[in-house]
């Protein structure tokens, strides 16, 4: 029986990990050369986290584990058959169970500006960092809300780079109570917090403050930024922002998951709607490395019939109580509604303005008579912000579910046929 993990992040280790320790065959699957995924972006070189290593050096070993990437989930073939696009090609891929680990993405929200040059996500810009994009001697300004935008300055200074601001949007009593509730549950974070704190010392931190408009011609070369009711301008070389993250929910729907609330809906043993499925990890609700880990741990173990022990379960509700503290301390505030212009470009791959989708009652009346959603990327990113912006269910994906070649599609078809001959 072949186990499939798709995603090489920590939840997908964790879960190739636990499902191989008995001699079962597991294919690990990412889109990525390097094993990682974004959390521990950047392959073994890179990692600072001994638990990657530790899970990553016990899988080599295991002969009955393969690693496929780069390589991308394309369609099905037939019901329990993958076919996947890989460096070298075509490739269909059979399996029995598979563990969904496919991570999130951004939440990128549009404000004047947000398509010129050298905006990024705040992620987005430590992940450009750690695949070796130069930062010395460049000027940035980190915006957002959340934890992360610590950790992506932290990125920005190791690499050289200045950290002008750090420009968080909730206000300093919010941040104040969001500490004092990690002191009483989760104090292991508090320490993290404060070792990139140190770390940062001397760096503008700015409390209630917000990213109006980012300004340039051919790249940013500064940003407007609302604080204690007054506007200020900051030169930047980059603008880093990010107002937290979406699950990756492409794999769950080509799989026939249920998903409730933007994540795959799973029960006490990670398993999906589909009897065949477990998920773990972000796509199964926003709550970082540790949550990753413990979900993943146990999808891995259920998913071949092991059972979880109890030290695992506490750590898999200690991890999902710390994602639940994050989603309600650091939501994006319903005034960034109010940043999005009528002119400001909502689908950047179709430059359809915020004006042309307002228009509409919900995003099939966008997308028939617009071409929003229609782009590279399918509604990815312009999809998750219309659902901020106008209350819209977000699109959901169709085969393919990302841009393929025609050498795959001319594979899917030959498959295909083959089978109905059968």
């Amino acid at each position: 029986m072949t186990i499939l993990v798709l995603g090489a992040g920590p939840s997908g280790l964790a879960a190739a990990h636990a499902a191989s320790q008995n001699g079962q065959e597991v294919a690990l699957v990412d889109e990525n050369f390097e094993p990682g995924g974004q959390i521990w972006r950047g392959g073994p070189v890179q990692w600072r986290d001994q638990r990657a290593h530790r899970l990553w050096q016990d899988l080599l070993v295991r002969p009955h584990l393969e690693f496929i990437g780069p390589a991308r989930a394309i369609s099905l073939v037939a019901p329990q058959e993958l076919l996947l696009e890989t460096a070298s090609g075509p490739r269909t891929l059979r399996w029995q169970r598979a563990i969904i680990c496919s991570g999130a993405r951004e939440l990128l929200l549009p404000f004047p500006g947000w398509t010129l040059s050298r905006v990024t996500g705040a992620g987005g810009l430590q992940a450009l960092a750690k695949g070796g994009m130069p930062l010395d001697g460049k000027r940035v300004v980190v915006a957002g809300t959340g934890p992360l935008l610590l950790a992506v300055a932290h990125t920005v200074v190791k690499n050289g780079g200045t950290v002008v601001a750090i420009v968080e949007q909730r206000s300093t009593a919010e941040l104040a109570r969001f500490f004092g509730q990690l002191l009483l549950s989760h104090r292991g974070k508090v320490w993290q917090a404060m070792q990139l704190m140190t770390a940062l010392r001397g760096i503008p931190y700015l409390h209630g403050a917000t990213v109006t408009e980012a300004c340039g011609e051919d790249r940013v070369r500064s940003v407007l930024v609302s604080h204690n009711g007054a506007q200020r301008e900051l030169e930047c070389d980059f603008l880093a922002c990010g107002y937290g993250l979406v699950p990756n929910l492409e794999a769950a729907a080509l799989l026939g998951c249920a998903t409730h609330a933007g994540s795959v809906v799973v029960d006490q043993q990670q398993r999906t709607s589909n009897e065949h499925v477990w998920a773990a990890g972000e796509s199964t609700g926003i709550g970082g490395v540790d949550k990753a880990l413990a979900e993943g741990r146990i999808a891995g173990l259920c998913a071949t019939g092991q059972l979880p022990t109890a030290s695992e379960l506490r750590a898999r509700t200690k991890a999902r109580a710390f994602g639940t503290l994050l989603a309600r301390s650091f939501a994006p505030l319903p005034a960034l509604r109010a940043l999005c212009r009528p002119s400001t470009l909502v689908c950047r791959c179709e430059d359809v303005s915020a004006a042309q989708l307002a228009v509409h009652a919900n995003w099939r009346s966008a997308k028939l008579q617009t071409r929003a959603g229609m782009g590279p990327c399918q509604g990815r990113v312009c999809g998750a912000a219309c659902e901020f912006l106008f209350g819209w269910e977000a699109p959901g994906q169709r085969v393919p579910i990302y841009p393929t070649t025609a050498a795959t599609l001319a594979a899917r078809a030959g498959t295909t046929t083959t089978e109905e001959k059968q």
